[in-house]
């Protein structure tokens, strides 16, 4: 899946607490199974999602520390 700028507002815009897997994905630059991964296993520094009636919901406030360094 190729995504383009238009397809997701810029990450200070973003007025929700959570975002779906794809956009968290085009955020953190890394593809959407990667992101899926990170749910399932749980890797030391990725960031744990939240699940909303099966679906994962990332946190916005966790993508942006992680993108500010982990601060």
């Amino acid at each position: 899946m190729t995504f383009n700028n238009l397809l997701f507002p810029v990450l200070d815009q973003v007025t929700r607490t959570t975002v779906s897997t794809e956009e968290a994905a085009f955020y953190l630059n890394r593809k959407p199974q990667t992101l899926r991964v990170w749910a399932s296993a749980q890797p030391e520094g990725a960031i744990r999602p939240v699940r909303v009636m099966g679906r994962l919901a990332w946190p916005v406030s966790e993508i942006k520390r992680l993108l500010n360094g982990g601060q």
